[in-house]
C-alpha cells in the first residue's frame, strides 16, 4: 500500500470551501487526495480538477484508501461543519492514521474544542492544528488568509504548501504560525468579530448618505469606488461599490433595494462579544454590530413599532427635511472620515481582545504579524492593515491603536467630521449604533477622568464595596446614608 502513497496532502470535506481549497493546493503543484462521505462530491471535485487542466488531484470513496494514499508523515485538512461533524470525521480517519500524522481543522471552530482535540490526538500520537481560513470561496480557490495554531511540528510539515496556497502580499504570504493551542481558531473568531463591526459601519455610512444625503444607488456606487482608491481601500468597500451597480432582474431599479432587511449570522460574532465580556475588554463597536443583527431579525416588530410611533406623532419625515438642506459633497467627505475613524476603533477593540487572550493563555501572539496576514485573502483585508502592522512594529506593547502617534493624529483630524455625521444622524432619527459606539469608545478612552467616581460611591453605599481615593492610598468605606442624614439634620435654613 505504501507504494501507492503518492499525494503530498489530503483534504476531507468537499463542500464549496473544501473543493476550492483542494483545487488551489493542486494548482500550486502539490498532489492532493480528497475524500467526502458523499461519493458524488468526490467525483464532482475530480471532474473540476480534470476540467481545469488535469490538476494533480485524486479522489477516494473509502476513508482507508484516502488516508493510505497520502505520503507520511500524513497531513489531512478537514473542512466540515464545526462541532460534532468534526469529531465524527476525525474518528473515521484517525483509525487509519499513524503516530506523527497530523490533522488540520480548517473550520470556524470554538477554540476550546480545538484544545480538547489536541489533547485527544496527542494521546494517540497524532499532531493537530486548528487553522482559521478566511476569504470565502474565492479566497479558498485563489489565495486565502490562513491562521494555523496548535502543533508547531504539524505546521512545519505543511509550511511549504500553505505559504504557496495563501494570498501573497508585498511582504510575504498571508499565513503565519499563530501560536499554541486553539490560538488559530481564536484569531479567526476575532477576525470575524472585526468583520461584523466593519460591515455594520459600512451599512451606516450607506444609510446616512442615502437618507440624509438623498444619494441614488448610481451615486453610491461611484462614491464607494472612489473611496476604494484611497485610505478606505478594502475588500468590503470594493464589493459594496459592486453591489450598488447590480440591476434587479425581476423588476425596476437595483437589486439592493429589494433585499429583506434581516441579517443572518453563524455565531463567531457572538463568541467574540462573549469573550470580550469574559476578559473585561471593551468591544462596543463589535457588540453594537451584533445587537443590530438581533434587531434586524425583529422585522415584524419593527414594522409594528414604526406604525405605532408614527401614530403617536414621532414626525417620521425629519430626515427628508434635513436632506434638502444638506450639501452632498461635504456630507460625503464627512461620512468617509467618520467611517475611517470608526473602523480604527473597531480594529483596536479586536486587537486588544487578542492581546488579553494571549496573555491569559501565554500564546505570545504577534499582533503586527496578524495584521500582516490579514492584508490579503481575507474578508477584512484593507490598506490600513499595513499601518496597523507598522504601529505594532514600532511598539509591540502598544496599549491601544488610538494612542499610536500616527493613528492618534488621524483620529484628531477626523473627529470634527465624525461628530457632525453622528449628530446629523441623531437629529434625523437614523440609528448609527456602530459609529456612536466607536465615538463613545474614543471619547471615553481619551478622558483622564470619568464619572466612575460616582458609580463607586453608589456601589459603596448600597453594597459596602469600598472605594479608592485620588489623594491617599488604601481602600475606604463610608456610611453615606448616615452622614447624609446628619448633614441634612444639621443644615441651617436661611
Amino acid at each position: 500500500m505504501e507504494a501507492a502513497a503518492l499525494s503530498r496532502i489530503g483534504l476531507a470535506g468537499l463542500a464549496v470551501m473544501g473543493q476550492n481549497l483542494a483545487l488551489n493546493i493542486a494548482e500550486k503543484g502539490f498532489p492532493i487526495s480528497v475524500y467526502n462521505r458523499t461519493a458524488s462530491k468526490v467525483d464532482e471535485t475530480v471532474g473540476r480538477a480534470t476540467f481545469e487542466g488535469g490538476l494533480p488531484l485524486n479522489g477516494h470513496h473509502s476513508p482507508r484508501e484516502f488516508v493510505l494514499s497520502i505520503q507520511r508523515p500524513r497531513s489531512i485538512i478537514i473542512l466540515v461543519k464545526a462541532g460534532a461533524p468534526v469529531d465524527q470525521t476525525i474518528s473515521t480517519l484517525s483509525q487509519f492514521m499513524e503516530p506523527g500524522d497530523a490533522i488540520i481543522d480548517g473550520g470556524n471552530e470554538w477554540y476550546e474544542n480545538t484544545e480538547r482535540r489536541i489533547r485527544e490526538a496527542s494521546a494517540r500520537g497524532l499532531l493537530y492544528l486548528g487553522m482559521g481560513v478566511s476569504g470565502g470561496e474565492d479566497g479558498a480557490r485563489h489565495g486565502p488568509s490562513l491562521m494555523p495554531g496548535g502543533s508547531f511540528q504539524a505546521y512545519g510539515n505543511i509550511e511549504e504548501i500553505v505559504t504557496r496556497v495563501a494570498a501573497q502580499v508585498d511582504d510575504g504570504p498571508c499565513v503565519t504560525y499563530v501560536g499554541e493551542g486553539g490560538s488559530g481558531n481564536f484569531v479567526k473568531m476575532v477576525h470575524n468579530g472585526i468583520e461584523y463591526g466593519d460591515m455594520q459601519l459600512i451599512s451606516e455610512a450607506y444609510d446616512v448618505l442615502k437618507v440624509i444625503g438623498g444619494l441614488s444607488n448610481v451615486e453610491l456606487a461611484e462614491i464607494f469606488a472612489e473611496w476604494n482608491r484611497g485610505e478606505l481601500e478594502s475588500f468590503l468597500i470594493e464589493i459594496t461599490a459592486d453591489i450598488f451597480k447590480v440591476k434587479d432582474e425581476h423588476g425596476e431599479g437595483e437589486l439592493v433595494d429589494k433585499i429583506l432587511d434581516r441579517t443572518g449570522m453563524k455565531g463567531t460574532g457572538k463568541w467574540t462579544v462573549q469573550q470580550a465580556a469574559e476578559l473585561s475588554i471593551a468591544a462596543p463597536t463589535i457588540a453594537a454590530s451584533l445587537d443590530c443583527r438581533y434587531l434586524s431579525g425583529l422585522k415584524e416588530e419593527r414594522e409594528s413599532a414604526a406604525r405605532v410611533l408614527d401614530e403617536a406623532g414621532i414626525n417620521g419625515d425629519v430626515s427628508v427635511k434635513r436632506s434638502r438642506s444638506i450639501e452632498k459633497k461635504g456630507l460625503v467627505d464627512d461620512v468617509r472620515q467618520a467611517l475611517y475613524a470608526s473602523k480604527i476603533c473597531s480594529y483596536a477593540q479586536g486587537m486588544n481582545l487578542l492581546r488579553a487572550k494571549s496573555e491569559e493563555k501565554a500564546w505570545n501572539l504577534n499582533l503586527g504579524e496578524l495584521a500582516r496576514i490579514w492584508k490579503g485573502g481575507c474578508i477584512i483585508r484593507a490598506r490600513f492593515l499595513d499601518r496597523i502592522k507598522k504601529a505594532y512594529e514600532r511598539n509591540r506593547g502598544l496599549a491601544n491603536l488610538i494612542v499610536d502617534p500616527e493613528f492618534a493624529r488621524e483620529m484628531v483630524q477626523r473627529q470634527g467630521a465624525w461628530r457632525r455625521v453622528v449628530g446629523l444622524a441623531i437629529e434625523a432619527g437614523i440609528s448609527t449604533p456602530g459609529m456612536c459606539a466607536s465615538l463613545a469608545y474614543f471619547d471615553t478612552y481619551r478622558r483622564a477622568r470619568l464619572p466612575a467616581n460616582l458609580v463607586q460611591a453608589q456601589r459603596d453605599l448600597f453594597g459596602a464595596h469600598t472605594y479608592e481615593r485620588i489623594d491617599r492610598p488604601g481602600s475606604f468605606h463610608t456610611e453615606w446614608t448616615k452622614l447624609a442624614r446628619e448633614s441634612k439634620a444639621g443644615a441651617v435654613v436661611l
